[in-house]
């Protein structure tokens, strides 16, 4: 035990240094002002009372807005394709799990400039459009090349959690279920989705988290003019200069953040005990 705890000692330091130091100073620039929050020590709740103006309270909810749409598309077309990886001899699972997480290798920068030139007004897909005589569609700088660009930058944090638990669910209980005389559906709600159910709420969370936080992907497929809470913390630190308000953002961002973990948790052991 004690060789277990020598072995620990490097991760807890890093932890220390690089996530509980930086988290009590987010937390200490939200709840003091101007200077070194260090230093002066003037505690108040001013931050989080510029949270009411009606600016940010549509940011927070456009946000969330995106987030949700994000997630459950990525639910819905990710739990399709992980259920029919999972169906395929191991050896074929990892080439196709590889598959889906090559593009994530790439850096996001560059992914989300890539979807800049397929979705611009003179990009790919309009030239293709074009020489189909079909026209060419506005895409750039609206609520869809955020979506896409979000979708497709986080759709493998969905696929993977639920390819997981699908890889570990034994085939015999789905044929025991046949075999009793269950549909399909019944089949698939009773034994597929429960014992896959902890790698959603895991894919639902990450997505979720990402979705929310997320700033590369609205600044550039938004063209700016979509202001997300991840956009809001980079422009109060970096541009304007006000880190006390940007870690009262960032704190009411970590605080959504654990609610929503929270709930996911709840839901997760409601399934373990079948309610």
């Amino acid at each position: 035990m004690k060789e277990y705890r020598k072995l620990s000692i490097p991760y807890l330091v890093w932890t220390v240094i690089f996530i509980v130091i930086p988290l009590i100073l987010i937390v200490l620039y939200a709840f003091t002002v101007g200077g070194n929050p260090v230093r002066t020590l003037n505690f108040t709740l001013s931050n989080f009372a510029k949270v009411n103006e009606p600016t940010y309270i549509r940011v927070f909810i456009k946000s969330l807005e995106l987030g949700v749409l994000t997630t459950a598309i990525c639910l819905f077309a990710g739990y399709p394709l992980a259920y029919i990886i999972s169906r395929f001899p191991d050896e074929q699972q990892d080439i196709l799990i590889l598959v889906v997480t090559i593009p994530t290798w790439i850096n996001m920068l560059l992914r989300t400039y890539a979807w800049m030139n397929l979705l611009s007004d003179n990009g790919i897909i309009n030239g293709l459009l074009a020489k189909l005589g079909l026209g060419s569609l506005h895409m750039m700088y609206t609520d869809f090349a955020v979506i896409i660009g979000m979708v497709c930058n986080f759709m493998p944090f969905m696929i993977i959690p639920i390819h997981t638990s699908l890889q570990k669910m034994d085939p015999s209980l789905i044929e025991a279920a046949m075999d009793l005389g269950a549909s399909p559906l019944q089949t698939f709600r009773k034994i597929i989705l429960r014992l896959s159910m902890p790698g959603v709420i895991n894919g639902i969370v990450m997505v979720f988290l990402m979705g929310i936080s997320s700033f590369v992907i609205p600044k550039l497929l938004g063209g700016g003019q979509y202001v997300l809470i991840g956009n809001l913390i980079e422009s109060q630190f970096i541009t304007v200069g006000d880190w006390n308000f940007g870690s009262a953002i960032s704190t009411i961002l970590a605080v959504i953040i654990l609610i929503a973990m929270r709930l996911m948790k709840k839901m997760d052991l409601k399934e373990a005990d079948g309610e």
